[in-house]
């Protein structure tokens, strides 16, 4: 998903995976942070997921990962995410984040640059 040439006002990006094993996400997200392509990696403590796949539908126990970026790193981010996932197609879902507090938003800006 190239979204470069979206047009869009978006000073930082959120976006959301979920991962099924708390020690995976940590180790993503510390590796996303480490590598300058997050700024930040807020871990959800384990929901449970109701959903469809291949026909039938599935509940699992699964963490909720919420990375913001900036809109330089944004493709990077999702084409490593989509790389590393353990899932099949893994949920990655990117939004943009066009108002938050200034100083926040360039501190996203600075950790990804």
């Amino acid at each position: 998903m190239n979204t470069a040439n979206t047009p869009t006002s978006a000073r930082a990006w959120l976006v959301i995976t979920t991962l099924d094993d708390p020690s995976a996400a940590d180790s993503l997200a510390g590796a996303l942070v480490e590598q300058g392509l997050a700024a930040c990696v807020h871990i959800l403590p384990p929901g449970r997921s109701v959903y469809m796949w291949k026909g039938n539908i599935e509940t699992d126990a699964e963490v909720t990962l919420l990375i913001k970026t900036s809109p330089a790193r944004l493709d990077e981010l999702q084409a490593r995410l989509a790389d590393q996932h353990p899932y099949e197609t893994p949920e990655i879902i990117a939004l943009p984040i066009e108002h938050g507090l200034p100083d926040y938003l360039d501190w996203i800006t600075q950790c990804t640059s």
